[in-house]
């Protein structure tokens, strides 16, 4: 798994290949996913006890990063497995699309790192997941940066809609904390 690791760090498209062709490595992908959740509610759990009331509150701060990170992880190689597949002819199973893409969060793990850690993280991560959905999906380039934007765009709108309707990004931001009592 640590190799695998490091070749997502290189952006190895040869280890796209061999993660979307595992079928064991789905298990990989959802411990890389729990590390980057992990490390998301750490950095929330600390921005909450330094920043205290300011800092939002500890449901929003904790709690949230945990779940979104695999809510995330499913919806985006759902978005993108479907955009891949039905409109640019790409081919993959879902499984696969969710190995690669759970790899692909492994540069999140740079979060770790105070300051610039969680933005270079977090930019590496989209280019590792443009590499993964082309290789995953096996497209081109043009088809796969279509796909990220259809995909990217998609949860967008689904993100606003939630937070709308549901007010979920507002319980994110903390803004919400009297209905929590916090």
């Amino acid at each position: 798994m640590f190799q695998r690791i490091l070749g997502v760090f290189k952006l190895d498209k040869q280890v796209f290949k061999e993660i979307e062709q595992d079928a064991s490595a789905t298990s990989q992908a959802a411990i890389i996913v729990a590390l980057v959740a992990g490390l998301s509610a750490i950095g929330g759990l600390i921005t909450y006890l330094i920043s205290g009331e300011g800092g939002g509150n500890l449901l929003g701060n904790v709690f949230f990063p945990l779940v979104w990170a695999f809510v995330g992880w499913v919806v985006w190689s759902a978005a993108t497995f479907l955009i891949g597949t039905k409109l640019f002819g790409g081919e993959a199973t879902l499984q696969e699309m969710l190995r690669v893409i759970g790899f692909a969060y492994a540069p999140q793990l740079l979060s770790i790192i105070p300051c610039v850690g969680s933005i270079i993280g977090a930019i590496w991560s989209l280019i590792a997941s443009f590499f993964a959905i082309r290789e995953g999906l096996d497209l081109d380039t043009g088809k796969t940066l279509l796909t990220v934007g259809l995909g990217w765009l998609l949860i967008f709108i689904l993100n606003w809609v939630l937070s709308s309707v549901l007010g979920i990004g507002a319980l994110a931001t903390g803004a919400l904390p009297g209905l929590l009592g916090g």
